[in-house]
């Protein structure tokens, strides 16, 4: 029995219940083995080859998809949504919504302009606003620098020696102007009322010479008196010539800078203070003290609610929209002129410029002489006082009117006479500059420059800001015919320069040019940039959702699903969601072993119950369908050669 045991190739073990397992587990590795080796074989080779063929197709189609630019689109775009019909179309939807709104956005900054319409906004003066406190109390370091003009020769013109007076430059004394405008009050007509004031402070650090310093310079009082009993009867004259020689008034005298400009004791001036106070209210004079006296002054101001490209600008001065020195326009016209705080917004070449000061007497037109270029950062225009604002009707007939009791004074000179009490005060451009060259050749020491002497304003158009001012006059005094008057015949005919004033800045606030800055320049660009980035966006996307409406396949399930044929051939060559199963019958020699191994185990279990149940179970794992499962589509070529590996392995 042993020896036939060897002979089916079927071990024999001492033990019994050792030779039972070792039997079963050696007789369970043959039947399967031999059973995965036939139930393979037994699948058409045809058919195998078939399969691997349509696995391989599968993945290449696969892989040509996956680098398909609409595949790849949809799947980045959509992240694989589009495969839901619902969701396709809500994606679609989003995007064309999200274009349009782009869209209308963009042509809505480019209509409108939203910069313009901010810019308006902050540019009305509301009492705590940004702009308000600005004009109000203006942080500019505005400088008043004086120059006095020095007489050098004055005993050899005195004696008839020399028959021209000769001056000499001095200066400049600076003084900080602290300006404000104070008591300010909101009208019911888009305007305030408000009373200005430029307190002066001395600033030694930036001064060529000391207030102390002795100067040789014209007796202002004296010449003045002359000047306005020059015209009175004989009788009249007779007293003030007695007068005059009574206080030993001369027409030049010794004085420091300060008691020049800011007021000095004379006889005259204390005399006509006591008997004549309409006419004279102070007992000192000085031409500073008297050019920034402002006593009772008032200016009503625009806010530029209804009209903001005036704001900041003078509606009327004193309560009157005119001067009243002056008999008609436009030698009267004070409204719509700028204090030099600040000028008309949103200006452009048909814009009126003017500049208005008190010491002035007027307001004087101003002309663009450029057109933008940077300052500071800042767009501006350069501004000058317009050609002939002088002339006095020489060349311009509308300014006939400020010939003074129609008697006009020589081309580039303004009689200011009434604005100054009275006293012959004319004004002039510093060093007579672009005056008649009769009045140069009269004096020695005049040298008029345009660079040095000629007043200009930058200012940005947008908001009527000045980033940098220079207004440059002198004040002279015009004597004419005095010879019948007391120790001043010498001096008949003449206009004597007294001092010029040079009133401005050189650049604005650090924290102001910031402010400009990004208003003007960064923020106007990043509007310009959203707007031109909304259109294309808007475009690109409505583009991309075309596109991706026409473009974008659909996935080929849904397409077929319905399709029959599409499942039949989808079970065959795909392995992702079904596995085919084939039902191999089951070989001869499997049978044989199973009949081998039930007729042992009757051997080993006397009564054959035992045998029964290890019969059955044996049955019941070897009669089982054995499936071949196909490989999955992702499998690579790898999973082939293993196939044909066991192949090999049942031919050999």
């Amino acid at each position: 029995m042993k020896n036939l045991f060897s002979m089916m190739g079927w071990s024999y073990a001492s033990s019994k219940g050792d030779g039972r397992r070792s039997s079963y587990n050696d007789g369970r590795r043959t039947s399967y083995s031999a059973g995965r080796r036939t139930s393979y074989s037994a699948v058409p080779a045809d058919h195998r080859r078939r399969s691997s063929a349509a696995r391989r197709q599968s993945y290449g189609a696969n892989r040509r998809k996956s680098l398909d630019p609409a595949a790849v689109l949809g799947r980045h775009l959509f992240d694989g949504r589009l495969t839901d019909p619902r969701t396709r179309l809500t994606c679609l939807i989003s995007l064309m919504l999200i274009g349009f709104s782009a869209l209308v956005l963009g042509t809505l900054i480019a209509v409108f302009d939203p910069f313009q319409l901010i810019l308006k906004w902050k540019l009305v003066m509301v009492e705590g606003d940004e702009t308000f406190e600005m004009w109000k109390t203006p942080t500019a370091a505005v400088y008043l620098k004086v120059y006095i003009f020095n007489i050098t020769n004055r005993e050899d013109f005195l004696s008839g020696r020399d028959e021209k007076l000769r001056f000499q430059e001095v200066g400049p004394y600076v003084y900080r102007e602290n300006s404000a405008h104070k008591n300010v009050t909101f009208n019911s007509n888009d305007t305030l009322t408000m009373t200005p004031v430029f307190p002066l402070t001395w600033v030694p650090e930036l001064n060529a010479g000391k207030e102390d310093d002795v100067l040789i310079l014209p007796n202002i009082a004296l010449l003045s008196f002359a000047s306005v009993m020059s015209e009175a009867s004989l009788i009249t004259r007779m007293g003030v010539n007695l007068l005059i020689r009574q206080t030993k008034s001369k027409p030049f005298i010794r004085q420091t800078a300060k008691e020049f400009m800011f007021g000095y004791e004379s006889p005259l001036v204390t005399i006509g203070n006591k008997f004549l106070p309409s006419w004279i209210a102070f007992d000192k004079l000085g031409l500073i003290d008297r050019m920034y006296d402002f006593t009772g002054d008032s200016a009503t101001i625009y806010t530029g609610t209804g009209d903001v490209s005036k704001s900041g600008t003078i509606e009327n001065y004193n309560n009157r929209p005119y001067l009243p020195q002056w008999p008609a326009a436009p030698c009267n016209k004070v409204s719509g002129a700028s204090d030099g705080t600040k000028f008309p917004s949103v200006s452009d070449d048909g814009t009126q410029m003017m500049f208005f000061r008190k010491s002035l007497c007027r307001a004087i037109p101003m002309v663009k002489n450029s057109e933008l270029f940077l300052h500071d950062g800042l767009q501006v225009n350069k501004y000058i006082f317009e050609n002939g604002s002088l002339d006095n009707g020489a060349d311009n007939p509308a300014n006939k009117c400020f010939c003074r009791k129609n008697k006009c004074l020589k081309p580039g000179l303004i009689d200011v006479t009434d604005c100054y009490y009275g006293f012959p005060i004319a004004l002039s451009y510093p060093h007579f500059y672009k005056s008649d060259q009769s009045i140069l050749d009269a004096i020695e020491g005049m040298n008029p420059d345009q660079k040095q002497h000629e007043t200009y304003f930058l200012i940005n158009p947008e908001t009527g800001m000045p980033t940098q001012l220079y207004v440059r006059m002198q004040i002279n005094i015009a004597l004419g015919d005095i010879s019948d008057m007391a120790n001043t015949e010498h001096c008949s005919n003449l206009v004597i320069p007294l001092v010029w004033t040079e009133i401005g800045f050189e650049k604005l606030p650090d924290d102001m040019l910031n402010k400009f800055f990004l208003y003007l320049r960064v923020g106007p660009v990043m509007l310009i940039g959203l707007k031109y980035a909304l259109l294309v966006g808007g475009v690109a996307f409505v583009a991309l959702t075309v596109f991706a409406s026409l473009f974008i396949p659909v996935d080929d399930e849904l397409r077929y699903r319905n399709s029959s044929a599409w499942r039949r051939e989808s079970q065959t060559l795909t392995t992702r969601d079904t596995t085919p199963t084939i039902r191999m019958p089951i070989p001869a020699a499997v049978v044989a072993g199973k009949e081998m191994n039930t007729y042992y185990n009757s051997l080993l279990d006397g009564d054959g119950a035992a045998a029964a149940r290890l019969n059955d179970d044996l049955c019941d794992r070897l009669d089982v369908v054995h499936e071949v499962r196909s490989l999955r589509s992702s499998c690579t070529g790898s999973e082939d050669d293993d196939d044909d590996a066991d192949e090999n392995d049942r031919i050999v």
